[in-house]
C-alpha cells in the first residue's frame, strides 16, 4: 500500500457500498437519503418539488412536497391533521432488482432506525414521532428540521474555527447520549448534520446505526457507510465502538474547517486504502488546539483517541474563547460620561475628551513599561506566536520557550518539568541531572554512544521500546559540545498488526564539568506524517530560545 492512498483528492467518494453481487450507481453527493430540510432553504435541491395528490398516510399524515431522495428512502414534507404540525416523513425505497429478502432488510433497517433515534433524548438528535405501516411498508415520522445540511453549507465555504467548534459540541453531545443509550450511529457525516433554526445543530439519519443488543442486518461481505467517513477499523471488519463515531467526529470537523474529507480519492478502494494508510496534513485553516485535537481523533488505533470529556473541553474552549474582564474592557474603552468610565477618570476630567485620552495613554504607558519589566519580552525575540519564555532558574538553571497553553508539571525529584500539550499529542521535557557518589551507578552519563545503546536495547530492562530506530549525531548548543538522539519506536505495551510508532528527539549538554551534570531535552511526538513535522517544529523553537545558565 502506498501512504497516500491514491490521489484525485477533488472527486467525491461518500455512497453506500453494496455487496460485490449488487450493480451499484452512485447518487451525486452521496447514496445515503438526504436529510429533512426545508424546502426553500435547501443548498442543493435538484429539482422542484413535486406534487403528491393529498395523499395521506397513516390516516393522518397528508404528503405537502418531497424535500429529497436517495439510496434508503424518499423524504417528504407532510402536515399531521391530528396535531396541526408539519412534519417530515422517510419514504422506504427500495431498487427493484433487489430480492424479498434484501427488501425486508431494508424495512429493518428503517425500522431500527426509529428505534435508535427513539431511544435518544437529546436536543441534537432528531426527534421521532412516530412509525407508520402503509402498502406494506414502513414510513418514518419524523420531526422537520428547517435548515440545510452542514453538507450543503460546505458548498458555500468552509467554516472558521469557532462555528466548527460549535457544531462539533453539538454533535458531540448527540453521540455521547446515543453511546450511553447503547447505540452507534456509524453514519456521521456532513449530510447528516442540520444546520436549523437559532444555531440549533441536529445530528439525523440512524438508518444504519448499530443497537446495543440487536442482530445486525449487513450481509456477509457488505458493509454501509460513506467510505471517507469510516474509521480504519471497520474498513478491517473490527468490532466498532463509541471510538469508531468520534473518528467519524474529527472527519467532520476537518472537513469543515478545509472544505473536504482528508481521505477522498477518485474512487472506493483508494479512498478506504486512505483511511487505512494516509496521515493527513494538520488542517491549515484549524490550527492549534483545534487542529491537534482533530488529528487526535484521526489516529489509526482506537485506544488513542481522547475520550467525549476531553474532546469537549478543547472544543469548548475555541467555541467559548474567554472574554475580558470587565475593569478591563471599561479600561480600554476609554473614560465614557456614563457611570462605569466615571470610576477611572478623576472628576476633573470628567468634560474634558482630550485630557481623558491623554490620561489612558499615559495609563496605557505606564502598564507597558510593568509589562517589559516583568515579562522581558526582547529577551524572547523571535518567539512563535504564541509561545512564551518559562524562567526555570530553581529547578532547571534554565529558561525554556514553550507555547503559552502548554501544561507544566514538576518532576517528584525536583530537578525536571514537564510540559504537556492539552491535546495529548506533544510532550516537552527537560531535566538538569546531578551526578553524585549516591546516583551515580543509576544515571546515565552524557555519552552518546551511551545513550545509542540504551535506546537500541529497548530502555532499561529492554522493555519499555519496542523495535526502536535510533541516531545520533554532534551537535553544539551555547558554543558548546552536545548531542542529538532520536529514537522511533512501538510502545512496549502496544498490540495489533499496524501499531502506531511515536519518536523521542532528545538534546543532551555536559556542563563544565561532563562528571558532573548534564542538562536533558526530550520533544516526544509521533513518528509518521504531519504531526511528526510539527513535533520537529516544536522541537527546534525549543532548541533555539533554551538558555542554559553557567555554561
Amino acid at each position: 500500500m502506498t501512504n497516500d492512498g491514491g490521489r484525485a483528492a477533488h472527486e467525491p467518494t461518500s455512497y453506500a457500498l453494496q455487496p460485490p453481487q449488487q450493480r451499484h450507481v452512485p447518487q451525486q453527493n452521496g447514496a445515503a437519503p438526504p436529510p429533512a430540510q426545508d424546502a426553500p432553504q435547501a443548498a442543493h435541491a435538484p429539482q422542484a418539488p413535486q406534487s403528491t395528490d393529498g395523499r395521506v398516510i397513516g390516516g393522518r399524515y397528508r404528503l405537502v412536497a418531497r424535500l429529497g431522495h436517495g439510496g434508503m428512502g424518499t423524504v417528504w414534507r407532510a402536515h399531521d391533521e391530528i396535531v396541526d404540525r408539519d412534519v417530515a416523513i422517510k419514504e422506504p425505497r427500495v431498487p427493484d432488482h433487489l430480492g424479498e429478502r434484501d427488501r425486508a432488510n431494508v424495512y429493518l433497517r428503517m425500522q431500527r432506525e426509529a428505534r435508535a433515534a427513539a431511544r435518544i433524548s437529546h436536543p441534537s438528535v432528531v426527534t421521532m414521532h412516530d412509525v407508520v405501516m402503509e402498502d406494506g411498508k414502513p414510513w418514518i415520522v419524523m420531526e422537520l428540521v428547517r435548515g440545510q445540511s452542514l453538507g450543503d453549507r460546505l458548498q458555500e465555504g468552509t467554516l472558521d474555527v469557532r462555528e466548527a467548534a460549535r457544531i462539533g459540541l453539538a454533535v458531540l453531545g448527540a453521540l455521547t447520549a446515543a453511546h450511553e443509550a447503547g447505540v452507534l450511529h456509524r453514519d456521521v457525516k456532513p449530510d447528516n448534520v442540520l444546520l436549523g433554526r437559532g444555531d440549533r445543530v441536529v445530528l439525523t439519519d440512524f438508518g444504519i446505526a448499530q443497537v446495543e443488543g440487536e442482530q445486525g442486518l449487513t450481509e456477509t461481505g457488505a458493509f454501509v457507510g460513506s467510505p471517507e467517513f469510516i474509521a480504519p477499523e471497520r474498513v478491517l471488519g473490527q468490532r466498532p465502538g463509541p471510538e469508531s463515531d468520534l473518528w467519524s467526529l474529527g472527519v467532520v470537523l476537518y472537513a469543515a474547517v478545509e472544505g473536504m474529507s482528508p481521505y477522498r480519492r477518485s474512487h472506493t478502494p483508494a479512498t478506504l486504502q486512505a483511511v487505512l494508510s494516509a496521515e493527513p496534513q494538520m488542517p491549515a485553516r484549524g490550527s492549534g488546539a483545534f487542529g491537534t485535537l482533530v488529528m487526535q481523533l484521526l489516529r489509526k488505533d482506537p485506544a488513542a483517541r481522547p475520550g467525549a470529556a476531553e474532546i469537549r473541553a478543547t472544543l469548548e474552549a475555541v467555541a467559548h474563547p474567554p472574554q475580558p474582564s470587565a475593569a478591563a474592557t471599561r479600561l480600554y474603552a476609554g473614560a465614557g460620561a456614563g457611570p462605569a468610565g466615571s470610576r477611572w477618570v478623576p472628576p476633573v476630567l470628567h468634560r474634558n475628551r482630550p485630557a481623558q485620552f491623554g490620561l489612558l495613554g499615559g495609563v496605557l504607558a505606564v502598564a507597558l513599561a510593568l509589562v517589559l519589566i516583568v515579562v522581558k519580552p526582547f529577551g524572547g525575540a523571535g518567539l512563535p506566536e504564541g509561545w512564551q519564555v518559562r524562567p526555570e532558574s530553581e529547578i532547571l538553571s534554565a529558561d525554556v520557550a514553550v507555547p503559552s497553553e502548554y501544561e507544566r508539571s514538576e518532576g517528584d525529584s525536583g530537578d525536571s518539568v514537564t510540559y504537556r500539550d492539552p491535546s495529548g499529542v506533544f510532550g516537552i521535557y527537560l531535566e538538569h541531572v546531578q551526578i553524585t557518589e549516591d546516583n551515580a551507578d543509576d544515571v546515565l552519563k552524557p555519552d552518546k554512544d551511551a545513550w545509542d545503546q540504551y535506546y537500541a536495547k529497548g530502555g532499561e530492562n529492554g522493555m519499555d521500546y519496542k523495535e526502536p530506530d535510533v541516531g545520533t549525531r554532534d551537535v553544539t548548543h551555547q558554543e558548546k559540545p552536545a548531542f542529538e538522539t532520536t529514537v522511533d519506536y512501538v510502545p512496549y505495551s502496544s498490540t495489533g498488526d499496524d501499531p502506531i510508532r511515536y519518536r523521542l528527539h532528545e538534546l543532551v549538554v555536559p556542563g563544565k564539568d561532563k562528571a558532573r551534570e548534564y542538562w536533558r531535552l526530550q520533544v516526544s511526538m509521533p513518528a509518521e506524517g504531519a504531526a511528526r513535522t510539527d513535533g520537529e517544529v516544536i522541537f527546534t523553537n525549543v532548541l533555539k530560545h533554551l538558555k542554559i545558565q553557567g555554561l
